[in-house]
């Protein structure tokens, strides 16, 4: 995502995310195919002070947002489509529960943004809600798919996930955006709110799990491997 405001990144970014997106929409037209597309919430500006529904104006903040709200564009040209928007991923991988594990295994208590609010979305449940919309034929169209339960910041998400591993004890303190992006002159502008309204995804059946419930389980299973 950083990556994608450096020349090179810009170029690859494109490429991937509006152009890919455009020729599996082109081959869908052409074959009648249902093409299921996983976009963003970096596709909106973050300046809401209400969650996000599917129909919300694009106005992307970065070139990675700009890129994904390309390829959103070009895939609800298909008339059987499901475009996905989750926010904050948290599966296999690098992911930012893994690393406020690390950090508190080690000891380190971190700075970390308070003023972006979001709630994660655990990989397992968002392909769950994908095999929920195509396998009951939910109306085609654009679904927003996180976790449920009260939006938190980062922050919140770190202190809790140091709590369930037994760091409860270690200090995270809050820092803003500018301040823990002031020395990384490539990083991608975030929305402060990627709060995604949920109730069309609920509407069709798909559950959302609240995230904290899920955070617990995640951690748990994470730190016994």
């Amino acid at each position: 995502m950083d990556g994608a405001e450096t020349p090179d990144g810009r170029a690859a970014a494109w490429r991937t995310n509006a152009t890919g997106p455009s020729a599996l929409a082109a081959i869908c037209h052409r074959t009648g195919s249902t093409l299921v597309h996983l976009s963003t919430e970096y596709v909106f500006d973050g300046r809401s002070t209400r969650p996000y529904a599917e129909d919300a104006p694009l106005t992307p903040l970065s070139v990675y947002g700009a890129s994904k709200a390309a390829g959103d564009v070009a895939v609800q040209t298909v008339e059987r489509h499901y475009l996905v928007r989750p926010s904050w991923v948290v599966g296999d991988g690098r992911n930012f529960v893994r690393t406020m594990l690390r950090l508190a295994e080690k000891g380190v208590e971190p700075a970390v943004v308070a003023d972006q609010v979001g709630r994660p979305t655990f990989a397992a449940d968002l392909a769950a809600a994908i095999v929920q919309l195509v396998a009951s034929g939910a109306p085609y169209g654009s679904y927003h798919v996180t976790g449920g339960g009260e939006p938190a910041s980062w922050a919140e998400v770190a202190r809790a996930t140091f709590a369930l591993a037994g760091h409860g004890d270690l200090r995270v303190t809050d820092t803003t955006t500018a301040e823990y992006f002031a020395d990384k002159p490539h990083a991608a502008r975030r929305p402060r709110s990627s709060v995604l309204d949920l109730s069309k995804a609920t509407a069709a059946g798909v559950p959302v799990p609240d995230w904290r419930e899920r955070l617990a389980e995640y951690v748990e299973a994470t730190t016994r491997s």
